[in-house]
């Protein structure tokens, strides 16, 4: 009798349990066909869905086979694209190595060096015409921890990763402050023993680095700029600083090479270089992974079948257009320089890590995009409010009008008097196809108020026409386009002061058709 009342009560347990715990309806309506409970619509995947990128369809959640192919094929054009978008910085560097190599440099104290200034010929993403560029490649895994001595009046100059990260300013924004100075770039992981004085000591976290120093104009010519980088600039190894190599010098002046990187499937190519190159934490898992989903992985051959060959060159396509788009009709609010004009800041209100607001609106990864598509070079002195020293500058891509501009019309800048430019100003003109200075009857397609001897006005300010012919008696200020061609400016200052920064004291004239 006892055994059979614990039997009964066992039973009766388990019933109360299983009636404790079984699923009841919501109280919001009845279950869901299929469930015992009704089921929140937003969680659950219809039969059919209809996609820009066409019809799926699912039984119960899962994917046919056919909409599994589908997805498959758009993620992979999806991560292509972002590729594209994302390590334009990284193939942008490895283009000016390429370039750099092409004209000869190929060891760290091999410099180009533009005598003559950067004129039309070189492919080059926005330089100036009005500065004597000193380009190197620093390849820390061959040299180790690398000494570059800047000679005493150097420009503002940088040392970028092969992300175009910044490492260390030199020259006169940097902590020489133009006097001159031994910078030593060290490997992150390097462990040796190091100077402990005499040097500007810094690292980076690739093998790869560029270095672009910059010489100011003496009386309107580069000889003198040209002359402190060819007998003071030293870059060698640290290791054999008792017994340096000697400098060789490449003149880049009106030779034709290239250092814009790719913008079709040679693009993942210069990626993979890069990647191979490169130590592992050159860059974070995330983008790593990033390339690894498209084939590319270091220590691996990156040799896509036909199937991703194809989906990669349709989408480094639409990475390119998309990387046009941003650059040429910028979206971002933060990206006019002036209230109601079409200049805008080359940076679109970040900081030079791309951050917005400190970091709390995370990294404008459009803005580092339209930097890096039609710019080089990155440093803090470009977004810092700076007087006297560095650089600054205005981007315009469309008219006052808001079109873009036409080489077969007639346009006209106004430069008020009194440009907040401690050096000089200028305004340049470029290939919208290349991003590099527009290729003219003119060598430097660009004015400079050092350089050229420039007709002013009669209230100080100095009218820039730019088109196929010059205005008659406007020579001296004309700088040419081509018909067939558009082209977009850069406008820039060179030591701004305070005015560059307050729109109400002084802002240049916006570009204006000239009917």
């Amino acid at each position: 009798m006892k055994i059979q009342y614990l039997i009964a009560a066992a039973v009766a347990g388990a019933l109360t349990i299983t009636g404790a715990y079984a699923q009841k309806p919501a109280a919001g309506g009845p279950p869901t066909p299929g469930f015992n409970t009704k089921i929140p619509p937003s969680i659950m995947t219809p039969d059919t869905v209809e996609t820009r990128i066409g019809t799926l369809k699912f039984a119960d959640g899962v994917p046919n086979h056919e909409t599994t192919q589908k997805l498959y094929e758009h993620l992979d054009f999806l991560r292509g694209v972002e590729a594209f978008l994302t390590f334009v910085p990284a193939a942008s560097v490895e283009a000016m190595r390429r370039g750099a190599v092409e004209i000869g440099a190929t060891k760290s104290n091999q410099a180009v060096i533009f005598d003559n200034l950067l004129d039309s010929n070189p492919l080059f993403l926005t330089g100036n015409t009005d500065t004597v560029y000193c380009m190197a490649i620093l390849d820390l895994q061959t040299d180790g921890p690398t000494v570059v001595e800047v000679p005493p009046g150097s420009g503002p100059g940088t040392v970028n990763d092969a992300y175009f990260r910044f490492i260390v300013d030199m020259g006169f924004p940097g902590p020489d402050k133009g006097k001159g100075g031994k910078y030593l770039i060290v490997p992150a992981g390097y462990k040796g023993a190091l100077p402990k004085e005499g040097y500007f000591v810094t690292r980076s976290t690739s093998s790869v680095n560029l270095l672009l120093l910059r010489g100011f104009l003496v009386d309107g010519k580069p000889d003198a700029a040209s002359k402190m980088f060819r007998t003071g600039l030293k870059i060698y190894p640290l290791s054999k600083a008792s017994n340096p190599p000697a400098m060789q010098f490449f003149n880049g002046s009106k030779v034709a090479f290239n250092t814009v990187h790719a913008n079709d499937f040679e693009f993942f190519r210069e990626l993979d270089h890069v990647i191979q190159k490169e130590p592992i934490g050159f860059i974070d898992p995330e983008l790593r992974g990033l390339a690894t989903a498209i084939g590319i992985r270091k220590g691996k051959k990156f040799a896509p079948d036909a199937r991703m060959q194809k989906i990669l060159t349709d989408a480094v396509a639409v990475g390119n257009a998309t990387a046009r788009a941003i650059s040429f009709y910028d979206r971002n609010p933060r990206a006019p320089l002036y209230k109601n004009s079409r200049w805008e800041t080359l940076f679109g209100g970040v900081d030079y890590r791309w951050l917005e607001d400190g970091g709390v609106g995370g990294r404008n990864l459009d803005a580092r995009l339209k930097y890096f598509y039609v710019a080089t070079l990155n440093t803090p002195a470009i977004t810092s409010k700076l007087i006297d020293v560095g650089s600054k500058y205005a981007y315009a891509t469309l008219d006052k009008a808001g079109n873009p501009m036409d080489g077969a019309k007639n346009y006209r800048v106004n430069v008020p008097k009194n440009v907040p430019a401690k050096n000089f100003w200028s305004l340049v003109l470029y290939d919208p196809q290349t991003r590099s200075e527009l290729q003219t009857s003119q060598p430097y397609p660009s004015k400079n108020d050092k350089r050229d001897k420039l007709i002013a006005n009669a209230d100080g300010s100095v009218d820039l026409y730019i088109g196929p012919k010059a205005p008659a008696g406007k020579e001296a200020n004309w700088i040419a386009s081509v018909p067939g061609k558009g082209w977009f400016a850069l406008f820039r200052v060179y030591g701004p002061t305070e005015a560059w920064y307050d729109e109400k004291q002084w802002r240049v004239g916006e570009i204006e058709l000239v009917k």
